[in-house]
C-alpha cells in the first residue's frame, strides 16, 4: 500500500504563480510529481489587487500542476509577501508551573503566548512568532529547555505579522482551488527553509529574496531570524529602467533583461533582432547596458538594504555573508555589486531538499516553492505559526548540538 504522503505549496508573487506538488515518503524523502509558473495577474507588489484577476491565475497554475501530477490538491502551504509585512523583536516570562519545577510543554505554550501578547494596530494579525533563545533562572542561550528544572522561563521571539485584509483577499483566491490551506508563510522565511545551510544561520546570514515587485530581507543569528523587512523594490524595477532607458515594450525589456542574465557567451554588442526585438537599429553594448542601467538600479537596492540594516543595528551580526535568491537574484551583476556595496561575502542561494521533477525548478526563482514544500520537515527553527484561523503549530526545537557549537566558535574566532 502507497503510505506516501502528498502535499503542495502555491507561492503567489508579483511576477509568476508558482504550484509544486510533493510526495513524502515514510522515510522522510520528497519527490517533486507536479510543478507550475505561469505569469501573475492581479497582484502588484506582493499584494492581489484584483480579487477576479488573482484567482483566475492562482487556479490556472494550480491545475497545471495537477494535470502533470495526476493528483488533485489536498493539502496546501501559501506564501505571503509584500511591504505590509512587519517584524519586531518580543521577550516573554512565566513562572514554571510544574510542582517539581521541571518545564514541561506547556509551560513552553505559556511563554510564547506571553511574547506574543503586544500592541497591534487595528487589521494586523501575527503571522509568525519564532523562539529564538530560552533563559531558565540565570542559564542563558538553551535552545530546549524541557526537561530543565528552574522557577522562571523566558524566551526571546521573533514576530512576524501582516496586513490582515491582505490575508483575507489571499485566503478568499486560494480558497476558489478547493484545497485545504495548512498555513500562510512569509515568502523570506520559505526560501531561507530551502536555501541556507544550519552553519550560516548559526554564524549569522543576510538573505535577500528578490522578487519582481518586492525584495525580502531576513537575517539570522544563533540559528535563528532575529530582522526581516519586506522593501517595495525588485526585479521588475530593473525592467522598467531598461524599457525607459531604451524605448522598449515592458516585454522586449524583459527579453532584454533574461537575455544579458545568460552566461552562454559574452555579447560585447546586443543583437536586438536575435531577440525577436525589431524596428531598433541603434547599437548598443551590453557595457554600457549594465554599467548606465541596470547597475545603478543594483546599487540603489543594496544601498536601502544596507540602510535599513544600519537603522536597525544588525551591521555586524551577519559574518557569514550574503545569500541572494529569488528571480532577481539572477540579474547580470548583483552577486558583484552586493558584494561591493554591502562589503560581505555574497553567493546565489539555489534551493535543495528535493527529488523527482526538479530540471526546472532547482534556481533560485524557485526557492520560496520549495521552501514551503519543505516547511513540514523543518527542524531548524523553533516556531510557532498561526494560519487565519489561529491554530496553533508549534514546530519542534532543536536540542543544543555540541559539535555545531564547538565548530562555530572555532570559525568566529577567526572573524573580525
Amino acid at each position: 500500500m502507497n503510505r506516501n504522503k502528498t502535499i503542495a505549496a502555491l507561492d503567489i508573487g508579483s511576477s509568476k504563480i508558482a504550484t509544486l506538488i510533493a510526495q513524502v515518503s515514510e522515510e522522510g524523502n520528497i519527490n517533486i510529481i507536479g510543478s507550475s509558473s505561469l505569469p501573475s495577474r492581479g497582484i502588484k507588489r506582493g499584494q492581489i489587487i484584483d480579487i477576479e484577476e488573482a484567482t483566475e491565475a492562482i487556479i490556472a497554475s494550480a491545475e497545471a500542476a495537477e494535470r502533470m501530477a495526476g493528483y488533485n490538491l489536498g493539502h496546501i502551504f501559501v506564501s505571503v509577501g509584500g511591504t505590509h509585512i512587519i517584524s519586531q523583536n518580543s521577550r516573554g516570562v512565566v513562572a514554571v508551573a510544574n510542582s517539581g519545577n521541571e518545564i514541561v510543554e506547556n509551560d513552553i505554550h505559556r511563554v510564547l503566548e506571553a511574547a506574543q501578547a503586544i500592541s497591534l494596530p487595528a487589521l494586523r494579525e501575527i503571522l509568525h512568532v519564532i523562539s529564538r533563545l530560552y533563559t531558565v533562572d540565570s542559564q542563558e542561550g538553551i535552545a530546549d529547555p524541557i526537561g530543565m528544572s528552574g522557577i522562571r522561563l523566558e524566551v526571546e521571539t521573533h514576530i512576524i505579522t501582516a496586513s490582515s485584509t491582505a490575508i483575507h483577499n489571499l485566503q478568499k483566491c486560494v480558497n476558489e482551488v478547493g484545497a485545504n490551506i495548512d498555513g500562510i508563510v512569509f515568502d523570506a522565511l520559505a526560501s531561507a527553509n530551502a536555501v541556507l545551510t544550519p552553519t550560516e544561520k548559526e554564524l549569522g546570514v543576510t538573505l535577500i529574496d528578490i522578487g519582481g515587485g518586492t525584495t525580502s530581507i531576513i537575517i539570522f543569528n544563533e540559528g535563528s531570524p532575529i530582522f526581516s523587512l519586506v522593501l517595495p523594490m525588485g526585479a521588475q524595477n530593473i525592467t522598467n529602467d531598461l524599457a525607459i532607458g531604451l524605448r522598449l515594450s515592458i516585454e522586449e525589456a524583459e527579453k532584454l533583461k533574461l537575455a544579458l542574465n545568460q552566461k552562454t557567451e559574452d555579447l560585447k554588442e546586443i543583437d536586438f533582432k536575435k531577440l525577436g526585438i525589431e524596428n531598433k537599429d541603434q547599437k548598443i553594448t551590453k557595457k554600457m547596458v549594465v554599467e548606465e542601467i541596470i547597475k545603478p538600479r543594483l546599487e540603489e537596492l543594496f544601498g536601502m538594504i544596507s540602510d535599513e540594516i544600519r537603522r536597525n543595528d544588525f551591521s555586524d551580526i551577519a559574518p557569514a555573508g550574503v545569500v541572494l535568491t529569488g528571480g532577481g537574484a539572477q540579474t547580470i551583476s548583483a552577486v558583484e555589486t552586493c558584494r561591493r556595496v554591502m562589503a560581505l561575502p555574497v553567493r546565489i542561494g539555489i534551493p535543495k531538499g528535493v527529488t523527482g521533477l526538479v530540471d526546472d525548478i532547482l534556481s533560485p526563482e524557485f526557492a520560496t516553492t520549495i521552501g514551503l514544500i519543505l516547511w513540514e520537515k523543518q527542524d531548524t527553527l523553533k516556531e510557532q505559526s498561526f494560519s487565519f484561523d489561529k491554530v496553533k503549530k508549534r514546530l519542534p526545537n532543536l536540542p543544543i548540538r555540541s559539535t555545531l557549537e564547538k565548530t562555530i566558535k572555532f570559525i568566529k574566532s577567526f572573524l573580525p
